[in-house]
């Protein structure tokens, strides 16, 4: 079914009328033209445009609840205030909002794709999908980004007319083409998303909605600038080690040089809030540059561009290559953060194996889903139980089919 995406400036668009200054969306924004629609037909919601359906079932979704236990780069007990699967992609989500409403793009597309970029990943972060991409190796492998999908059109069930969650043509573009065309047909996205080709062709070789490409570089923004904050606090790297760090090193000797006496925490925070600034606003001036120059009258001439249309400058770029490198080494590559790591890699990798050994160690829900199923169905169904769980879940679960359970830090 198709459904209308009525454009905010329509007076009767679902009762939310442009506030004084505001501007319409652009042409090119994805509601500057109908929706492709939902694989499952359903009537129109009187009170939300389709991709505020799509964003609220994305909140409401048990795999975004269990963000709130799932590793960003430190594990939920070693600190209240870092980052996890959730703050990050609640994070992520904002930025991307304020850059969709610069641009004059669809703001609900963007925070919907935002929110629910990261509802595959595994418990424990990186460590844990690299763990889990091993252990099913021979069964197709795990990559969060494939996964995420599978949990929005079939592993979510809680609907009474359909498996998933049942989202627009768009959301789906964006969540299978955020970072980019996927040019090998095939990805682990690219296998998991054949049944949405057949129904409705995603393009997977042209680039996504403005607004997916907006989430994209918004997560790179949100991880970026909260990456440097944990590890500061973490007490992971210092001032005087980013001093020599493009975009972050100026801002924090500048914040070193007028913050002397203020509480750390305060001096940490302004140096991640000029971080934002910067890089959303370099976000902001290139793609103001590199849309004027592609002069796109639909949305989809942004997918037929041959380019990124939102983007940083080349400048941006190149300083945040740098700081990645960075970051790399200096974070996600500390001694402390690698141990840690490396003993959640062994409790993902037991738990999968105890699963495809015994299915009696399955809850009964999943034992019952196992007959009929070859060998590789059986695998990725383990793995989808085990994707799913939260870090403290997880650590559950190994204490109890297991005699001895890393602590974790």
């Amino acid at each position: 079914m198709t459904t209308r995406v009525k454009s905010v400036s329509d007076p009767l668009d679902y009762g939310q009328n442009l506030r004084s200054g505001e501007r319409a969306p652009a042409v090119y924004a994805a509601s500057g033209m109908p929706s492709r629609g939902r694989y499952y037909s359903e009537s129109d919601c009187p009170t939300r445009s389709p991709f505020q359906r799509d964003r609220d079932r994305v909140l409401h979704a048990t795999a975004f609840r269990r963000l709130t236990y799932k590793t960003q780069v430190f594990l939920p007990h070693e600190g209240d205030h870092f980052r996890t699967r959730l703050t990050h992609s609640l994070e992520v989500a904002q930025i991307a909002r304020t850059i969709a409403r610069q641009l004059r793009l669809d703001e609900d597309l963007a925070e919907t794709i935002a929110l629910a970029h990261d509802l595959g990943h595994s418990p424990f972060g990186h460590a844990g999908e690299r763990a889990l991409d091993t252990a099913v190796k021979d069964y197709g492998g795990f990559d969060h980004n494939a996964q995420s999908l599978r949990i929005v059109t079939t592993l979510e069930r809680k609907y009474l007319a359909f498996d998933g969650l049942n989202l627009t043509w768009e959301t789906l573009e964006g969540l299978a083409k955020h970072n980019g065309p996927l040019w090998k047909k095939d990805s682990a996205v690219a296998k998991v998303v054949r049944h949405i080709e057949a129904w409705s062709p995603l393009n997977l070789s042209e680039w996504p909605s403005a607004e997916a490409q907006v989430a994209s570089l918004a997560d790179d923004v949100a991880y970026l600038s909260h990456d440097v904050d944990d590890g500061l606090r973490a007490g992971l790297i210092s001032f005087d080690m980013l001093y020599d760090v493009p975009l972050v090193g100026p801002i924090a000797a500048d914040v070193h040089a007028i913050a002397q006496r203020a509480e750390p925490g305060r001096a940490i925070y302004e140096v991640t809030r000029r971080m934002i600034t910067a890089m959303v606003g370099d976000i902001v001036v290139e793609s103001r540059r590199r849309l004027s120059d592609i002069a796109p009258r639909l949305p989809d001439n942004i997918r037929g561009a041959g380019r990124a249309a939102i983007a940083f400058s080349e400048g941006m770029a190149a300083d945040l290559a740098r700081l990645k490198t960075f970051l790399f080494q200096a974070v996600y590559h500390h001694r402390r953060v690698l141990d840690v790591m490396e003993e959640a890699e062994k409790v993902v990798r037991d738990l999968f194996a105890k699963y495809r050994a015994n299915a009696d160690a399955l809850p009964q829900g999943w034992r019952e889903a196992l007959p009929g199923l070859n060998e590789r169905q059986r695998a990725r169904l383990a793995c989808d139980f085990l994707a799913g769980q939260t870090d403290r879940y997880a650590l559950a679960e190994h204490r109890r089919l297991f005699d001895v359970t890393p602590e974790l830090g």
